[in-house]
């Protein structure tokens, strides 16, 4: 994805964000909306700094419960949920801090299918969520090795810088076949639920 469509994205969700956010003052009970909020979120916290992305994350978490509490059944938002902790389990280095997330996941993706079992999308999502821990490891294994490379300067070979970047790409395309179309996926709830809406984003 170029910068051009990042930007797009980033003023699409922030629109959506605002325009759930005046939606809530008005009708507070919403569960769509309250889904629509925390889905935004979620696609925004992938643009921010660490600490404010798992800020971001929180809030979403809290706008995502709430709805559940509106309608417990709802099961587009368990699956938002899922997709906020495990966004949130990949943004810790420490497995055994990011596994709590992981499980959190793994059971609001279950809750989801549950709830509509024919749901295709679901039903990946939680076969991928069995992978997730290794996926993490593997991806951080990969980040201190790239750490430990630079740290090194100039004195590894270019053969080695070759065989790194490689590696490192492998990873990152790892990352982005398991992780990415969560993220993406929970960008598409959000859409739909404007298309259903009919509120468009603002044009640029």
């Amino acid at each position: 994805m170029d910068m051009g469509s990042d930007f797009d994205r980033l003023l699409f969700f922030e629109h959506a964000r605002k325009s759930a956010e005046a939606a809530y003052t008005k009708n507070p009970l919403d569960a769509d909306n309250l889904t629509r909020w925390g889905g935004a979120l979620i696609e925004l916290s992938q643009f921010q700094t660490p600490d404010d992305s798992k800020q971001m994350l929180s809030d979403a978490v809290l706008r995502l419960e709430e709805a559940l509490e509106i309608n417990p059944k709802k099961h587009d938002t368990m699956w938002c949920l899922a997709n906020a902790h495990t966004t949130h389990a990949f943004m810790v280095p420490d497995i055994d801090e990011a596994r709590p997330y992981f499980e959190k996941a793994a059971d609001f993706f279950q809750q989801a299918v549950d709830e509509d079992p024919t749901n295709d999308l679901y039903r990946k999502s939680l076969e991928v969520s069995a992978k997730a821990p290794e996926l993490h490891a593997e991806i951080h294994k990969q980040q201190a090795f790239s750490q430990r490379q630079q740290s090194m300067g100039g004195g590894a070979s270019s053969s080695a810088s070759t065989k790194s970047a490689t590696k490192k790409k492998k990873s990152n395309d790892f990352l982005y076949d398991v992780a990415g179309w969560v993220i993406l996926a929970a960008g598409i709830v959000v859409w739909l639920g404007f298309a259903k809406n009919q509120v468009p984003p603002q044009p640029r």
